[in-house]
């Protein structure tokens, strides 16, 4: 029915004081909510989103290969095996049917940090992967610069290998089939962004844009090397620039890509995070909170957290952000009604909910061929054993700040480092975000329960970060603790793993670097002496600073060692053996007040 008249003009004032009280107060030309033409004609689009896939191309391991979820039955939480590419696969291509219009997005870190199958290849076979799933648009995630923008930009455009070549004879990288973005990164030499900023899809007549972001921070979470020459913008700024840029060429329906996300309140997948967010936490909260009310819909990623919630626009309008945790185990469906009249997305029509990838469908025959062409490749590689352990030693899936694979890795790079020649370590730090996987006791293969082959042990270790050891005053390394929990990891806690001989408490009860207590710091039960040297080892990220531990880089009389994953098979090599394997350790090192788990 058209509305006309003074009556029409009423009770068109009468519907939109209905959906500011229903929806909250809002700038009503920017997104379609209330119309004066009557019922708007709309299109239907079915959005289905993945984030931090890490190039998981099988099922993932231990915890890694598990979402929690509550049990119908019993009403308890528990952990149900999911993700691989195949079950992945076939779950996207089954969402699709039936719906006419469907866009696959992803928001970063699809490569990196990869598990053999991939990351020996440098992620080839996961973009191939991608590509044959039918992904159409990512925004980069910080991992997509760990070999640095020219081995992104040969991930987008295709090409061999610059030092490793071609892989089979006669098979050249075709590159990816989808758009990255990276509009808030740029050359610092052009100013421009190194991959295009937003892509545009139209769907049935409506313009749908997408921008792509990773998170301003991404420099301090990535090596030196790897960001070489690129600055990162502000995620907020950037997005609502490129907004207005949509805007102006009449693109009106608009999602964000964000390679940054946060912390829900449950770890349940389908967790309920409230009509106003506020069982979420983190960086995308402020971020979500001032993005431009135009943008439709925020699709997330960077904390491998599962979450489908509603966060106030600037004008206090819910809108749907997301995230679909990691390594392919969930996905998101985001169903958009676009106006066709206005072009924009109408909010109050937006749905998205989390699916759990199961394991109990078809695998999708592409990609357990492709699975297997790569398999055989690097068999002779993968399958080598190096190690065997008694139990299941987490890393990844531990939540506790002292993490059992964390302790291990330490020790493995302090007797890697000890001898004199070899830097004369006398402790070792690992940082928890680079333990990618747990070392999962029962066999995923053919080698035998417990044993540890060179494929597991790179899935732990895959950067090969080169190790480092430095000499820092007993006053450095205090505050090397002391950062753990204060400045940029406040908010957050980034609990660093060390090596056996060090003990000290952590109160989380107090706030800031009050949380280490300083008296409680020893070193072989020794207090440490503020004014005295010690010579710590570290990777190359950590000692150069990364992940907001700026004492390292104060380090003086740098020794270059052996690379993280060497150092780490030779341990396990000559620490264990079929009749004595690796126990799992103590987790005695750090004697915590108030409880806490390590958020990474």
């Amino acid at each position: 029915m058209l509305v006309s008249g003074q009556s029409g003009r009423r009770r068109a004032a009468m519907a939109v004081a209905a959906a500011a009280a229903l929806f909250g107060t809002m700038a009503m030309p920017a997104v379609a909510q209330a119309h004066d033409h009557g019922k708007p004609k709309v299109e239907d689009l079915q959005l289905l989103a993945i984030n931090d896939f890490h190039g998981n191309l099988e099922p993932p391991a231990g915890s890694s290969g598990t979402v929690k979820e509550i049990d119908p039955a019993t009403g308890q939480v528990v952990s149900t095996p999911a993700g691989g590419v195949e079950y992945l696969a076939t779950a996207l291509r089954q969402a699709r049917e039936g719906h006419r219009n469907s866009v696959t997005v992803a928001a970063g870190d699809i490569v990196g940090a990869s598990p053999l199958l991939s990351g020996l290849f440098h992620d080839e076979p996961t973009i191939e992967a991608m590509n044959k799933l039918g992904l159409d648009v990512t925004s980069v995630g910080n991992h997509e610069f760990d070999e640095g923008s020219a081995e992104l930009l040969r991930m987008q455009r295709g090409g061999c290998h610059p030092t490793d070549g071609c892989y089979v004879e006669g098979r050249e990288f075709g590159g990816a089939d989808f758009q990255y973005l990276a509009a808030n990164v740029t050359s610092e030499k052009t100013g421009r962004p190194i991959l295009r900023p937003y892509w545009v899809k139209n769907v049935r007549g409506v313009k749908v844009g997408f921008i792509g972001v990773t998170l301003e921070g991404t420099p301090n979470i990535v090596t030196a090397e790897g960001v070489k020459g690129l600055k990162f913008g502000n995620e907020v700024a950037t997005i609502n620039k490129y907004t207005a840029e949509l805007k102006r060429q009449g693109v009106n329906s608009i999602v964000a890509l964000i390679h940054e996300g946060g912390y829900p309140a449950s770890p349940v997948y389908n967790y309920d995070c409230g009509a106003a967010g506020a069982g979420i936490s983190g960086p995308i909260v402020d971020i979500a909170k001032r993005i431009d009310p135009a943008v439709g819909a925020i699709v997330t990623g960077h904390t491998h957290n599962a979450y489908a919630c509603s966060i106030p626009d600037p004008n206090g309008v819910p809108r749907s952000v997301t995230s679909a945790a990691s390594f392919g185990r969930l996905y998101t469906e985001i169903d958009l009604k676009l106006d066709k009249r206005s072009g924009t997305i109408v909010r109050p029509s937006v749905t998205a909910a989390n699916h759990v990838v199961r394991r109990d469908v078809p695998k999708a025959p592409d990609m357990t061929a492709l699975i297997a062409y790569y398999n055989k490749i690097a068999a002779p590689i993968a399958n080598r054993p190096v190690g065997y352990i008694g139990a299941d030693i987490n890393g990844r899936g531990s939540t506790d700040f002292e993490k059992p694979l964390g302790d291990v890795i330490a020790d493995a790079q302090l007797a890697g480092l000890s001898p004199a020649d070899k830097g004369g370590a006398q402790v070792a730090f690992m940082n928890p975000g680079g333990i990618r996987s747990d070392l999962v006791y029962k066999a995923s293969g053919s080698e035998g329960d417990g044993v540890v082959t060179y494929g597991e042990a790179f899935t732990v270790q895959p950067f090969t970060n080169m190790m480092q050891v430095k000499t820092l005053t007993g006053a450095q390394l205090i505050q090397v603790l002391q950062q753990q929990v204060s400045g940029l990891n406040e908010a957050a806690p980034k609990i660093l793993q060390s090596s056996k001989g060090l003990t000290y408490t952590l109160d989380m009860t107090k706030a800031g670097a009050a949380r280490i207590v300083v008296d409680s710091v020893r070193l072989n039960g020794a207090a440490i002496d503020p004014a005295a040297t010690y010579r710590v080892a570290a990777n190359e990220f950590l000692a150069g600073g990364g992940d907001g531990f700026p004492a390292f880089s104060a380090g003086t009389d740098k020794l270059v060692g052996a690379s993280d994953l060497d150092i780490f098979t030779a341990y396990l090599a000559s620490h264990s053996s079929a009749g004595a394997p690796l126990a799992v350790p103590a987790q005695d090192r750090i004697k915590v007040i108030g409880g806490g788990a390590d958020q990474d």
